[in-house]
């Protein structure tokens, strides 16, 4: 009875939550998104929604072989860049190609989260994962900004976010907190200072004075519990913007040696801060003033783009998307977007590995609601 209160709860505070954020004017749009969404079609949540306290007391460095923690939104440019740590990659858009990395053990707990009470990704992967015969299967609704609401916690990011924070110079604290002899020594991440865990308090005075300044933690892997460890002090002494490399060393050594820059072409267009999304205020003046200049995507689901969306929109939902790549135009920049900028991410960085030639790709990134009259607000994500 609880749990299905709980349910009854969320499902209320989602469709209003996903109300309030759409528009109920129907956008111009080409006849292959104009088709009826069938009420059979229309999105309900899943039925076991868990809270952050939950979540957080299963949480643990390593994590239990009986508990997998899943984050469902886009590999590229959420997971990478901000995770709950010890929480694998299964982007919905790509669960039914990466079910081998779910537990042989359908009894074991399997947590999925996303972007928050409007994102559906979650929902959408916990059904996936009950079809399949998962019976222990929950949803965190409430997903990573609400875990990054809280002062205490930090997230994970992975190898190619790191390697790009060094490639563009970013002003960031890079600590390894292994053994300096045993491990620092023989090998670390370039830019890295040594401050092991275990003399912590004897070379905390190597940190940056300023307590917002972006320090990043890693180890020997994610069976290593010292970057945690070391993360905890720091934030306990003050510091703001921590975050754990939690894969570690091992996956920068595996890493670093293919990586790879994709350059954006932006010839006309003003880039933002993230690699392939597009200034805030460059998509404001384009959408105001020359729609026509760009060919806009939508990559929300069907029933989505038909609550609302703007009116040059042309709606490709993201799980359909691959297998129209070759058509989009290259006489003209393509701009992505979705409600978050987690599926239009995925959007830009699929195009880069099916059609790399084509150049002139963004997404926007960030929080977009359409209002009734057609406009719209924009701001930045958090976390």
């Amino acid at each position: 009875m609880f749990h299905r209160l709980i349910s009854v709860s969320f499902a209320i505070l989602f469709l209003t939550a996903t109300l309030s954020g759409c528009a109920t004017q129907q956008p111009a749009a080409p006849a292959q998104a104009t088709a009826k969404v069938s009420a059979e079609q229309a999105f309900e949540p899943f039925h076991d929604i868990v809270n952050m306290a939950f979540v957080a007391k299963h949480v643990s460095i390593p994590m239990a072989e009986n508990v997998m923690l899943i984050d469902a939104r886009p590999y590229k440019p959420k997971y990478i860049k901000g995770h709950i740590p010890g929480a694998i990659s299964i982007p919905d858009s790509q669960f039914d190609k990466m079910t081998d990395k779910l537990p042989a053990d359908k009894d074991s707990l399997l947590i999925f989260y996303c972007g928050g009470l409007k994102c559906k990704l979650s929902h959408k992967s916990a059904m996936k994962a009950e079809k399949l015969g998962y019976t222990n299967v929950k949803v965190f609704a409430e997903g990573y900004p609400v875990w990054m609401a809280d002062k205490a916690h930090y997230p994970s990011v992975s190898a190619e976010w790191v390697k790009a924070q060094i490639d563009k110079g970013a002003d960031m604290a890079l600590v390894d907190s292994r053994p300096k002899r045993k491990k620092y020594d023989k090998g670390h991440i370039p830019t890295a200072i040594s401050i092991p865990d275990m003399q912590f308090d004897k070379f905390q005075d190597q940190l940056p004075a300023d307590k917002s300044k972006l320090v990043v933690f890693y180890c020997g892997g994610l069976k290593c519990k010292l970057s945690h460890k070391s993360a905890a002090k720091a934030i306990a002494m003050g510091y703001t913007n921590v975050k754990v490399f939690a894969e570690g060393y091992p996956a920068w050594v595996a890493y670093a040696g293919k990586a790879s820059t994709t350059a954006v072409a932006a010839t006309t267009i003003t880039a933002g801060e993230e690699e392939g999304s597009i200034d805030h205020g460059e998509f404001k003046r384009l959408v105001a003033e020359t729609p026509e200049a760009i060919y806009l995507v939508d990559v929300r689901d069907a029933d989505e783009y038909q609550k609302g969306s703007l009116k040059t929109a042309v709606n490709i939902p993201i799980d359909d998307l691959e297998a129209k790549i070759k058509s989009l135009p290259a006489d003209k920049p393509v701009v992505f977007i979705c409600g978050t900028g987690a599926r239009s991410g995925e959007a830009f960085y699929m195009v880069q590995d099916v059609r790399p030639e084509l150049k002139n790709v963004f997404y926007v990134d960030g929080e977009m609601t359409v209002k009734q009259d057609g406009s719209f607000t924009l701001k930045k994500q958090p976390g």
